[in-house]
């Protein structure tokens, strides 16, 4: 089964992003929509880029990990900067607390695991020795959501956001593509305080580009029709789904705008708050549980400023299961036909 359920004979109608109301200034990727032409690879290749790329430029960068080097993408510093890298095997406790310690003393610690062990097996370390003391820890989550496969529930780390996004002074990133997982890994080194950066592993479209913009705490407009009816707001990969729906909504004559959130906190209010006002009804997507994800961040955000009729895309209260990355996205209500029956069954609440 394909998570990407499309109509081939739309592709000619919009090929180019001539045709399309997709925002110039993100420079995204010609071939948006061909999942036959566009790269693909995961989000966790982008962080261990970044994260090289980091250690190049700031000595103060270092790298700890709890037995999955390759795994998590961190094999490329351990690599370049063995004198900065620290196994720390399969003790995340551990691996939590020794990284404040280092950012205690000047250093800036990137930790990395699989999402489920970290933070899902260290939150109490996180909360207490990193966030209350508001030192510059950088936790990378790999292999977050049901994409992890056939590992099963046991390894798929679909409550992390709701984990990390209520503590103090930590912010939290979701990037959407390979690129934007990398910028994300070299703008958190510049976060005084402790940064959660969500990772994928499966490929996913890479959408966007070296020269796209990216900035923490602003969320960017990738797709804006005229006089939107539904503002699509999504975060991770599953933003790429979500323009695949965006597309053929505007195909069915239902015109939308899809926001690209990847910083859940700090979010960016102003332009959620602005395309809830525009467009009078909100679809959040996400590969997360909906309670206390993204979704629920947006709700609170819009319950205050802006209150307008609302519909989740993610895990529906439901733990993972074991299955090919891809069937899980549709079996878990997550695909594009699914994102397109949120944005029908809100406008009808909308104009009902």
């Amino acid at each position: 089964m394909n998570v990407y359920r499309y109509s081939t004979s739309f592709f000619p109608l919009l090929n180019s992003q001539n045709n399309m109301p997709i925002n110039p200034k993100l420079k995204l990727v010609e071939n948006i929509l061909d999942l036959k032409a566009i790269e693909q690879a995961p989000t966790r290749k982008g962080y261990g880029e970044g994260l090289l790329e980091a250690g190049e430029k700031n000595e103060k960068v270092v790298a700890l990990c709890a037995d999955l080097t390759e795994s998590t993408k961190m094999d490329l510093f351990a690599k370049k900067f063995p004198p900065r890298f620290i196994q720390m095997g399969v003790a995340e406790q551990n691996l939590a607390t020794v990284a404040a310690g280092l950012a205690n003393y000047g250093k800036i610690p990137f930790i990395s695991s699989y999402a489920m062990f970290s933070p899902g097996r260290n939150w109490e370390q996180i909360r207490t020795t990193i966030c209350y003391n508001n030192v510059p820890v950088k936790i990378a989550g790999s292999h977050s959501g049901v994409s992890v496969g056939p590992d099963g529930a046991t390894h798929q780390a679909i409550e992390d956001i709701a984990l990390m996004r209520p503590i103090a002074n930590m912010t939290v990133i979701y990037p959407a593509d390979m690129h934007e997982a990398r910028k994300a890994t070299l703008a958190a080194v510049d976060v005084p305080g402790p940064v959660y950066l969500r990772f994928a592993r499966e490929k996913t479209p890479v959408f966007t580009t070296p020269e796209t913009p990216f900035e923490i705490g602003k969320a960017e407009i990738l797709w804006d029709s005229d006089k939107p009816q539904v503002a699509m707001i999504s975060c991770g990969p599953l933003t790429h789904n979500t323009i695949l729906a965006a597309a053929e909504l505007e195909k069915e004559g239902i015109k939308v705008r899809v926001i690209n959130n990847h910083t859940i906190k700090p979010m960016d209010e102003a332009t959620i708050i602005q395309a809830a006002k525009d467009a009078g009804a909100v679809v959040t997507v996400e590969e997360h549980q909906v309670q206390g994800g993204m979704g629920s961040a947006v709700a609170e955000v819009l319950a205050k400023n802006c209150p307008v009729p609302m519909e989740f895309i993610g895990v529906q209260n439901r733990f993972g299961e074991s299955g090919a990355p891809l069937e899980l996205i549709e079996h878990f209500g997550m695909g594009v036909s699914h994102i397109k029956e949120a944005v029908k069954k809100v406008l009808s609440r909308k104009n009902g």
